[in-house]
C-alpha cells in the first residue's frame, strides 16, 4: 500500500520543481538572446516554445531591468526595434523616457510608435 502512495507523490513532486527550473532556462536564454543582439535566434526560440513578446514582457528581467531597458543598454538595437514592434503603444510609451537614458535610437523609435 505504502508503494501504491508513495510513487504518485514523487511523480508530483518532481513534476512541480521541474516548472520554475524550465522558466528560469526559458528568461535566460531569451535575456541572452538580447545581449547578443541576435533577433533571429531570438524570433526562432520565441516561436519553437509559443512565446509572444507582448505576453513575457511584464514577468521577464534582465539584470533587474525588463526586456526593452535591457536591450538598450546591451546596445541591441536590431533586437530593441523588434521589441518595440512587438508590444503594445502604451507599454512602448511608458518607456520613452527611460529609453532616452540609455539609447537614443530605441527612444526615438519608441516615439515613432
Amino acid at each position: 500500500m505504502k508503494k501504491i502512495i508513495l510513487l504518485p507523490m514523487l511523480l508530483a513532486t518532481s513534476v512541480i520543481t521541474a516548472a520554475p527550473v524550465q522558466a528560469d532556462n526559458l528568461s535566460l536564454r531569451i535575456c541572452e538572446y538580447v545581449q547578443a543582439n541576435d533577433k533571429n535566434r531570438l524570433r526562432s526560440f520565441l516561436k519553437q516554445n509559443k512565446l509572444k513578446i507582448r505576453n513575457i514582457y511584464d514577468g521577464l528581467e534582465c539584470n533587474g531591468d525588463n526586456l526593452l531597458i535591457f536591450a538598450a543598454k546591451s546596445n541591441s538595437l536590431e533586437v530593441g526595434e523588434f521589441i518595440i514592434g512587438k508590444l503594445p503603444s502604451k507599454k512602448v510609451k511608458a518607456e520613452i523616457d527611460n529609453l532616452e537614458k540609455h539609447s537614443a535610437h530605441l527612444a526615438e523609435e519608441a516615439r515613432d510608435r
